[in-house]
Formats: C-alpha cells, sequence, structure tokens
C-alpha cells in the first residue's frame, strides 16, 4: 500500500463522499456490523487531513473527532483488519481521551478502506466498552463488510467519471456540444424565472487549418488543448465552454448583456494573441476571432443568439481577424 499522505488525501477527494449526507446502503451496512459482530457501536470512518468523518454510524452521536486522536489513523497504516482487544492494555491508545473519557473505548477492530490503487480512505470499524476477543471470522466479516463499502464507491466513482466524459470533450476537456445544450436549456428557464440577460459568445482560431498544414495535426491539437485551458481558465465559473467542432468554441455568458459580451470577448482575445502555445515544434503564436450576441425576449433557447453570434463572427474574419464583433 502506498504510503504517500497528500497522494491519498487526494485519492479520498476524488470519491467525493467527505460531508455527504448519510445514505441507507451505507447504514444498513454499519447496523449489519453491530448485529453480526455483537458490540454497541459501528462505523464507516473517512480519515482526512485533521479528523476522522463519519460516513455511517450507530451507537455513535458524533460526526467526527480529531485524527489525532483516532484508532483509524492507525488501521489505515494497515492492509489488514487491526484489533485491540483493550485499549487500556495498549500504549498506544490508554491514554486516549477516547478511551479514558466518552464513548469508553475498550475494544476496537478496524478494517481499512482500501482503493483499487493502493490507497487507505478509511475504516468500517467496530468499538465495545468492554475487552472482548476477535476471531478470525470475525476478522473476515469486518474485512468483507469493508470490502462492500469500498464496491459501492468505486461503482459511484466510476459511474461520475463515465458521466464526466459523455459530457466533455475529450481533446481539449471543455464541455461537448451536446452538453453545451442541454445546459443552456437551464439557463434559458433562469431567465424565464428572473428576467436576467443571456449574452453568447463564438470563438473561431484564427488560420487553423494553416497551423495544421504548417506544423502537423498533434501540434493542432495541442493548440486547441492550450487554447481551451486558457480560456476555461479566465471566464467565470457560472459561464458555460465548449467545444462545438473542429475550432470553433461557444460561451454561454449568464446575466451579461451585450455590451459586456464584448468586453469579455476583448478579454479573451487579448490573452490569447499575448499567450504563446508551447508545443515540441515550439512556442506557436494564435489569435481568435469572435461574434458577440443576446438571447432576445420571448426566444425559448440559445440557437437564434448563437446563430446571430455565429454572423458576427463571420464578419470578423471577413474585417481582418483577431477581433470581436457584436451581432
Amino acid at each position: 500500500m502506498q504510503t504517500d499522505e497528500a497522494l491519498r488525501l487526494r485519492t479520498l477527494d476524488r470519491y467525493h463522499v467527505l460531508d455527504s449526507q448519510p445514505e441507507p446502503q451505507f447504514n444498513r451496512i454499519v447496523t449489519l456490523a453491530k448485529r453480526a459482530l455483537r458490540v454497541p457501536i459501528a462505523l464507516i470512518s473517512l480519515v482526512d487531513e485533521e479528523r476522522q468523518w463519519f460516513k455511517a454510524r450507530d451507537g455513535l452521536s458524533v460526526e467526527e473527532t480529531p485524527r489525532s486522536l483516532a484508532f483509524c489513523d492507525h488501521a489505515i497504516r494497515r492492509r489488514e483488519a487491526m484489533v485491540v482487544e483493550d485499549a487500556r492494555l495498549d500504549v498506544r491508545f490508554r491514554d486516549n481521551p477516547l478511551v479514558t473519557g466518552e464513548p469508553g473505548i475498550r475494544f476496537y477492530a478496524g478494517a481499512p478502506l482500501i482503493t483499487r490503487d493502493g490507497q487507505a480512505l478509511g475504516t468500517v470499524c467496530v468499538i465495545d466498552r468492554v475487552p472482548r476477543s476477535f476471531d478470525e471470522d470475525d476478522r473476515e466479516t469486518l474485512t468483507d463488510l469493508a470490502a462492500i463499502v469500498m464496491d459501492e464507491l468505486e461503482l459511484r466513482l466510476a459511474n461520475r467519471e463515465l458521466a464526466v466524459l459523455a459530457q466533455t470533450d475529450p481533446l481539449t476537456g471543455s464541455l461537448n456540444r451536446r452538453t453545451f445544450f442541454s445546459l443552456s436549456e437551464r439557463e434559458i428557464g433562469r431567465r424565464r424565472r428572473t428576467g436576467c440577460d443571456i449574452a453568447v459568445l463564438v470563438l473561431d482560431i484564427d488560420h487553423f487549418k494553416k497551423i495544421n498544414d504548417t506544423y502537423g495535426h498533434s501540434v493542432g491539437d495541442r493548440v486547441l488543448a492550450q487554447f481551451a485551458d486558457q480560456i476555461g481558465q479566465t471566464i467565470r465559473v457560472q459561464d458555460v465552454f465548449a467545444r462545438l467542432g473542429g475550432e470553433e468554441f461557444g460561451l454561454i455568458l449568464p446575466d451579461a448583456s451585450q455590451s459586456q459580451a464584448v468586453e469579455t470577448g476583448e478579454r479573451l482575445r487579448r490573452i490569447v494573441e499575448q499567450t504563446p502555445i508551447h508545443t515540441d515544434s515550439g512556442p506557436v503564436r494564435i489569435t481568435v476571432s469572435l461574434g458577440a450576441a443576446t438571447v432576445k425576449p420571448g426566444e425559448i433557447s440559445v440557437e437564434p443568439a448563437l446563430r446571430r453570434a455565429d454572423e458576427a463572427l463571420y464578419r470578423a474574419k471577413h474585417c481582418g481577424r483577431n477581433r470581436v464583433i457584436a451581432a
């Protein structure tokens, strides 16, 4: 098992489970652990940077404890279940406030939650207030319950990653065309409720065919990816940026007027012009042309505004490129 703590914490973060709401799938597991292993307390514990947080708990009222006090912090350093038959006889734990005070831990057993790449996220653990033994069958039961928890977490992670893949363009990592129009419907719905402005920008890399012809398609791909990254790092969190096809990208700007869209476009244009793209063939400088438009009252989709922005982009191309023109 890897011991890089920074990597372990990044892996834990990928599962998006910390501070989530209680869920019956996990609650049933701790109830089963409590019943099968005949203990008063059972937990699914996730060990964060400075705390252990309980995704599910039965028999304990608190939602988390400091990591410095956590038996589970010791358990995640092992590949197999850790058993402490009497905490008052164990030099690691006899002075622990969770032993000397509430909940009065005397017995502890924890099986680590180990990911497919070997990172321990936490444990399924059981606790008793009296010393007790724990046989091999008990260890196997606890280990199996930890495996069930990890199966559920891995399935959720896989589904989340599949959803991201379905929504993004594989080359640039930006949203794809389908997701762009799906999210645009959300913004149109918000406009109907609040009357807010919506602006759109269409962006097209100038002379992109020449880049492919001069440097090759691998450099062209690099240009697309870095261009998308430049834009993605510059826009607001609420903006919707997507690759619409080829070297053309779309940007939805909620709560933005046409003049604000033009201002945003000018800012993006300058950044692209001033930032060389680093490739294996050396730095490549590019420019971008943009068309801007707003969604008009009564329009029930962004498509009319997108067409107007596309027409404005066409004019920008014919007026010399590297500019923003509003519809």
